[in-house]
């Protein structure tokens, strides 16, 4: 298992008011709705999340690193576990033509608003019980999704991404190296149910059985 940063840059780029989102509204009412992963959460005010979640070609570099960086061929099967509206995916079959992917997310309104070239190779599901046979994908990732889950749901989605994947695998998750990281991260989050530091999250990967790469964003 090795450390790797693919979205750092993606990340970093947008910019926060972490005591905004606690004092101006009802932080608790927020998180509610957010949870549902409906329609506020995706295009709705930003006290619910993304305020509006649409293509602009951000995630292409994403991509490009990743197919660089595991070596990725044409033709091969790429699995995105939290897909959204799945423009990372997208982005693959531009920069990898003849790629296969496949998708699958929680949320319905995601997945019916997803980028209409890959709309048709997406599911809804939930990360615990992918519906894929074993050793079918040659990169199975997940970006900003596990730490949605609870400790013990993190452990099933991990080992479904082991179990699904043949090659190579990541995932990417909220985390906090110290105490600042820690409140900003309590602060700005609205569907975070996991809170670990980089060394617990590599713990809890190691007893899924977990392999593959992870990496972490940080609320600085």
């Amino acid at each position: 298992m090795a450390y790797v940063d693919f979205i750092g840059q993606v990340h970093t780029s947008t910019r926060r008011n972490y005591l905004e989102r606690v004092v101006e509204h009802d932080k608790a009412e927020c998180a509610a709705v957010a949870g549902q992963f409906g329609q506020d959460y995706w295009d709705g005010d930003r006290r619910y999340g993304f305020g509006g979640y649409r293509y602009d070609g951000r995630w292409r570099k994403v991509a490009e690193a990743m197919v660089a960086h595991y070596g990725l061929k044409p033709g091969a099967r790429i699995l995105d576990v939290g897909c959204g509206k799945a423009f990372l995916l997208y982005e693959f079959t531009q920069v990898l033509p003849g790629c296969e992917v496949r998708g699958i997310d929680i949320s319905a309104y995601g997945i019916e608003n997803a980028k209409p070239e890959v709309k048709p190779w997406l599911t809804v599901g939930n990360a615990t019980d992918l519906p894929y046979d074993s050793s079918h994908f040659d990169l199975v990732y997940s970006i900003n999704t596990l730490h949605n889950l609870h400790n013990f749901e993190v452990h099933k989605a991990a080992a479904e991404m082991q179990r699904v994947g043949r090659g190579a695998r990541h995932i990417t998750i909220e985390s906090y190296r110290n105490e600042r990281e820690k409140v900003n991260l309590m602060y700005w989050q609205l569907t975070c149910r996991a809170f670990q530091t980089p060394d617990e999250w590599q713990w809890t990967f190691d007893r899924a059985g977990y392999t593959g790469d992870y990496g972490c964003i940080f609320f600085e």
